[in-house]
């Protein structure tokens, strides 16, 4: 399967997958209820968050930053996507992440003013509660990482290969 058709697919499983479970924590938690799964570690509650990642605040609206600057985002991970070759897979799935998760949480920004619905968290971890988050959130963070450790290794390679090419200059002989 082409790389390009398969960053299709998990962007549309990621969005779709981020939809039907905010849709759901919606209808199931909407009335302040909350569920706790494998034994308590995991609580499910039902949150919307309209600041950035951790629910840190950027204003009285911030969704009318957000929603220009994740479109660009959108552009850049697409053009990402596009132009990956054939020996830059981790790239692609990374960008493919990142953007399934971006429109997810683009799709709540534009819907309405209350802000991104998030569901899974608080969870206790013994020194801090980790913040409420979604499945949109997951994919983003996974695919941050794993685009960060692309970058990394491509300039690693990079450096290399450079580092290859001067000592070639210094061996050569001088005319």
């Amino acid at each position: 399967m082409k790389q390009k058709t398969v960053a299709a697919i998990i962007v549309t499983v990621i969005l779709v997958a981020d939809l039907l479970t905010k849709w759901w924590a919606l209808g199931a938690l909407g009335d302040g209820r909350r569920i706790e799964l494998l034994g308590g570690l995991v609580p499910l509650t039902l949150a919307f968050n309209r600041g950035a990642a951790f629910g840190l605040s950027i204003g009285d609206d911030p969704r009318w930053v957000f929603i220009p600057i994740t479109v660009g985002a959108v552009v850049f991970l697409t053009a990402l996507i596009i132009r990956s070759g054939p020996h830059q897979k981790l790239r692609s799935l990374a960008s493919a992440l990142v953007l399934g998760g971006a429109l997810g949480n683009l799709y709540d920004r534009v819907r309405w003013d209350r802000g991104v619905v998030d569901f899974i968290g608080p969870i206790d971890l013994g020194f801090m509660y980790w913040p409420i988050f979604n499945v949109a959130d997951m994919a983003i963070t996974t695919g941050a990482i794993l685009l960060a450790i692309h970058f990394w290794r491509e300039d690693a390679a990079e450096a290399s290969r450079v580092k290859e090419e001067q000592l070639s200059l210094d061996r050569s002989p001088s005319t």
